[in-house]
């Protein structure tokens, strides 16, 4: 049974990705903030250098995922991605950098680092044009990441959009669902005519244990892949899919507070390389992720306070 480190536990990808892992019989060890169904849980900042490279070499584990991130785009304070998203990370890889036997890692990037590119269909050769400071630190994290290559084995996994039941609400597929299962007559949105590549998050953690776990031969320390559906759907069509599988109108409504000036219009992946690495990989669709979201979430009148 071997054992894994998984960074943000308590977070919407961790959650899932240690429940998948537990059910595929490793040992998990989580960096979180609250508990998350981890044999344990260690409430380490990703900051505090000894604490962390302490926890590591009394845990010595065989595979790291890397998923604590600040990774909400519209966070406030630039200054917290950096720190979060780029000297965090470098703060985990100097700790396994000095492991006897090296673990295989794996980081979680974000294809919002490809920006407004003019591409159909996105992949991992196009050049990276990212517009904000959420893109920007994943930027910094890839390039910091590369300096450990030699010294860890590391894929570095671009996730285009994924959904799925447990999503705060404060992310835009939850808030539409909320606003659905709650019987609202308006929500106000941003631009919804742009186009996403959306997952289900059960999905994302599946390939990346399969990445972990099954090694690719194709793959060097060092190699990204992009992670997505390669279908694009528009914000509309979506909307569209909710009101029918809820069975309920929805009148939508665009604020220009929330329409963002250097908003990508479509962000779809190539699969190619996923389909090469993580070949035979089932899939949810998007139908089914919200149903499930529309299922799981609390009904009118249920919400707690």
């Amino acid at each position: 049974m071997s054992t894994c480190l998984v960074t943000g536990g308590s977070g919407f990808t961790g959650r899932h990705l240690i429940a998948h892992l537990k059910h595929q019989g490793h040992r998990v060890v989580a960096l979180a903030s609250q508990p998350c169904g981890a044999d344990e849980t260690h409430r380490i900042d990703i900051n505090d250098q000894g604490a962390l490279s302490a926890l590591v070499s009394s845990i010595a584990p065989q595979q790291v995922y890397h998923l604590a991130a600040l990774s909400f785009v519209g966070h406030p304070t630039p200054l917290d991605f950096y720190r979060v998203n780029v000297l965090g990370t470098e703060a985990l890889l100097q700790a396994l950098g000095k492991l006897s036997e090296p673990p295989q890692t794996l980081l979680a990037s974000s294809a919002n680092v490809y920006g407004a590119n003019g591409q159909a269909v996105i992949d991992e050769n196009v050049p990276p044009a990212p517009v904000n400071h959420y893109a920007n630190s994943k930027m910094a994290m890839e390039y910091i990441a590369r300096t450990y290559a030699e010294r860890l084995p590391i894929i570095i996994a671009r996730p285009f959009n994924y959904t799925g039941p447990g999503q705060a609400e404060h992310f835009l597929v939850p808030k539409i669902v909320q606003h659905i299962k709650q019987r609202a007559n308006v929500i106000e949105l941003g631009n919804i005519q742009v186009s996403r590549d959306f997952s289900d998050v059960r999905d994302i953690v599946a390939v990346y244990h399969r990445l972990l776990n099954h090694w690719p031969t194709q793959a060097i320390s060092g190699s990204i892949i992009n992670v997505g559906s390669g279908e694009a759907v528009s914000l509309k069509m979506l909307i569209h899919k909710l009101q029918i599988l809820g069975e309920h109108p929805l009148e939508v409504k665009v604020n220009p507070a929330f329409v963002r000036s250097n908003e990508i219009p479509e962000l779809k992946a190539s699969t190619q390389r996923l389909d090469a690495w993580v070949p035979d990989l089932k899939r949810f669709s998007l139908d089914e992720t919200l149903a499930a979201m529309l299922e799981a979430a609390p009904a009118e009148g249920q919400r707690s306070g």
